[in-house]
């Protein structure tokens, strides 16, 4: 029986945000696509037919789940986008942390990204410029001292690693992984130029 081509977009839409979930919880490579068709109410022969490769799949689900935080970021709230201090705290934050499945999928892929390929590394890279521009635009918007982009980079750079390290970490020393979020808290705050 042929499926209609909404059922069809629904079926995509269901692999590629089960897929993103997965990856950010697990790993790209500690996933299968049997797992995912599953996961999604479908088997893995529906998984083939919207995408030719496992990496095909795991390139969209990262920009699907790099576009669900850039979103976020941007997100006006009675018609304001959030303050600087307000992205620094949210993104910081122990929630954000440890909520892997539905937390920043660049923290969540950050190491693994490198030994896949070129394709995924692309989406991840277009990620980085997304998250790098919204800190950019605030930095210029401040005309904070010194060059915005590398400033803006810095950033970007420090808190996907904050949240990874204090991921890593959190399990033997709980405690150490709260000081990584808010020593980089105060540490990006004065990269920023932000007033304590």
């Amino acid at each position: 029986m042929k499926v209609s081509k909404e059922k069809a977009a629904q079926n995509r839409a269901a692999l590629v945000e089960t897929a993103a979930r997965l990856f950010r919880t697990h790993g790209i490579d500690g996933v299968g696509v049997a797992e995912i068709g599953k996961a999604a109410g479908l088997t893995h022969g529906a998984l083939y037919a919207h995408f030719p490769s496992k990496e095909a799949l795991a390139a969209e689900a990262l920009a699907h789940g790099l576009q669900i935080g850039h979103e976020r970021m941007t997100r006006t709230r009675d018609g304001h986008a959030p303050s600087l201090s307000e992205l620094l705290d949210s993104y910081l934050s122990e929630e954000k942390r440890d909520d892997i499945a539905n937390g920043c999928a660049m923290a969540a892929s950050a190491s693994e990204v490198g030994r896949q390929d070129e394709m995924i590394s692309a989406r991840y890279s277009e990620g980085f410029e997304l998250m790098a521009s919204v800190f950019e635009k605030h930095l210029r918007a401040h005309k904070v001292k010194g060059d915005p982009r590398e400033k803006a980079i810095a950033i970007s750079s420090t808190l996907i690693g904050a949240i990874a390290a204090s991921r890593a970490v959190l399990k033997a020393q709980p405690e150490l992984a709260n000081d990584i979020l808010r020593a980089v808290r105060r540490a990006v705050g004065d990269i920023a130029g932000e007033k304590a």
